[in-house]
């Protein structure tokens, strides 16, 4: 079994893949998409959002990180890919499931599994400019409104030259309402020959087994399931290790804290801070204490206090993330 992390736009940037991929279980993750409008971008917006690049492509970890791109533009893509791939990506993946209605408005994210032809040479064209050494893969829902053409876009998908395709049991309609459809993957999945992620709603080790079960598959990604238990990887990959509790928590959201007020502007490091204890509140009951205690503050140097205890090493913080990360500030 093969545990990938999620790519969330907004959520699961690089500081948060660092910490969660410290806590284990997690084989690979997906970077947050690299939106492609009709230019070759410059080297620096990889770098921005894949750091890890700058480590081989790895976390400091050790976990690969493979950079995903977003758009319509079939040669545009390929030749960004193209440039990914020479900046040492472990692959490349293509968004199709993205369900924000910005993005699909300018025929993006899951706006393409209207046009199964378009995704073939998209994934084809892509396929072409990387090399045969560089997996590329796709992440795509069930749909728009609903999975009549499912299986027509996977298999798009599949000819073109994909390797992996992740498959999130919900359409575009569906945001992110409950249920996913697990089993509408298990159709996919019997329908394609290349592996099939499933992804969805998977939020403790009974919705990972359901989940393998219904769908078929083997590897599993997960996305807010892991933000709200950073244990839960490493709990589906052996049940019975001793959960993730509180207080070995805690130096991990120190390690993020620090991180955060690294390479995060001033005035958005409350807010990641509380972003996190906001989904923590799911599982750990003194994240949701910590969270209605501390929701009002946005000085870092206040809620640092508040949750820590101390206030931030800003000279350590910014000693570590350098360290950690090699290379020009994100």
């Amino acid at each position: 079994m093969t545990i990938l992390l999620a790519p969330m736009e907004g959520l699961l940037d690089f500081t948060l893949r660092d910490i969660l991929t410290r806590a284990g279980g997690i084989d690979r993750c997906v970077s947050e998409f690299i939106r492609v409008t009709g230019t070759l971008l410059p080297e620096r917006v990889f770098y921005r959002v894949v750091p890890e690049l700058y480590n081989g492509g790895r976390t400091p970890a050790g976990v690969p990180v493979r950079g995903q791109l977003m758009g319509s533009d079939v040669v545009c893509l390929a030749e960004n890919a193209g440039r990914l791939g020479e900046l040492g990506t472990t692959g490349v993946d293509l968004n199709f499931g993205c369900p924000a209605k910005v993005v699909n408005r300018h025929g993006g994210g899951a706006a393409l599994l209207a046009d199964p032809d378009l995704l073939h040479r998209i994934v084809g064209a892509v396929r072409r400019a990387v090399p045969s050494a560089v997996p590329v893969s796709a992440k795509m829902r069930l749909g728009i409104d609903d999975s009549s053409r499912a299986i027509e876009c996977a298999l798009a998908i599949q000819e073109a030259g994909a390797d992996e395709l992740v498959v999130h049991g919900r359409t575009k309609a569906d945001g992110y309402r409950p249920p996913a459809r697990w089993h509408c993957i298990g159709e996919i999945r019997a329908a394609v020959r290349v592996p099939v992620v499933a992804n969805g709603e998977i939020w403790n080790v009974a919705d990972a087994e359901a989940c393998r079960r219904e769908s078929g598959c083997d590897d599993l990604m997960l996305g807010r399931g892991m933000v709200a238990y950073p244990g839960l990887a490493r709990a589906i990959a052996d049940p019975t290790r001793p959960p993730l509790a509180w207080a070995a928590l805690m130096p991990l959201m120190a390690a993020f804290w620090q991180l955060v007020c690294a390479k995060i502007e001033p005035r958005a490091q409350a807010g990641r801070l509380k972003q996190w204890l906001n989904y923590l509140r799911r599982h750990y009951p003194e994240a949701g204490e910590a969270y209605l205690r501390l929701r009002a503050i946005n000085d870092p140097a206040a809620l640092a206090l508040g949750l820590f205890g101390s206030t931030p090493d800003l000279h350590y913080a910014h000693q570590s993330a350098t360290s950690t990360w090699r290379g020009e500030t994100p």
